[in-house]
């Protein structure tokens, strides 16, 4: 890892950050953002990634609002800084997927409809014209977000990734939680996450006009 490469990193993140953060989709400190830094290893298993520190405001700016950690979400550098609580989660779907960046976020319509289709562990999304910004193509697509169940001790979650994802669907939900999205780089993951959201309160308010008719 290269100077030039973590400053990248720590740019890409703050821009991504005051973004997402001028939308209200990091109420209360919540959420977390983070970017690879470099190619994985030759065995798949080595690399590392920069990640929003735990307990940031995150519609401020700051020097110390990112650390960098390993495969394992260490800390590769001498740091008072701790990685978000869920940085184990980042870990598994960077193993899983090879991806480049990837954002989580709490809002109000993925938490209403990952409760309202909880007993179906996916949330369905039918001929939506914003499924294209997943690179999913067809003519009326169906698609299916997986949910997962929100445990309070995250290794159990982060246990559960692998199984959970779906090769064309750059996130996972976690119920009355929130989404983590993902892309091979940060402008790819942003855009996953902004279909998804638009997704997410697309169903929830056709799901009430539909019950009051």
């Amino acid at each position: 890892m290269t100077l030039e490469q973590k400053q990248k990193a720590f740019a890409e993140l703050s821009e991504i950050k005051a973004t997402l953060a001028a939308r209200g989709w990091f109420p209360a400190t919540s959420g977390n953002l983070s970017v690879r830094i470099g190619d994985r290893s030759e065995d798949g298993h080595s690399f590392a990634f920069a990640v929003t520190a735990s307990g940031k405001d995150k519609s401020k700016s700051t020097p110390e609002d990112f650390l960098i950690v390993d495969q394992n979400g260490q800390p590769l550098e001498s740091t008072g800084l701790k990685p978000s609580a869920e940085t184990l989660i980042h870990c598994e779907i960077y193993r899983v997927t090879g991806c480049g960046a990837i954002f989580h976020v709490h809002t109000l319509f993925n938490n209403l409809v990952s409760e309202l289709y909880w007993p179906e562990k996916s949330i369905p999304v039918e001929g939506v014209e914003l499924i294209k910004a997943l690179n999913i193509w067809e003519e009326d697509a169906q698609i299916r977000i997986p949910i997962l169940p929100n445990y309070a001790e995250i290794p159990r979650i982060a246990e559960l990734v692998q199984g959970a994802i779906l090769p064309r669907i750059p996130g996972i939900v976690l119920r009355k939680h929130g989404i983590y999205a993902w892309g091979a780089n940060a402008f790819e993951a942003k855009r996953h996450l902004e279909a998804f959201e638009f997704l997410f309160e697309y169903i929830y308010r056709w799901h009430l006009l539909n019950k009051q008719a």
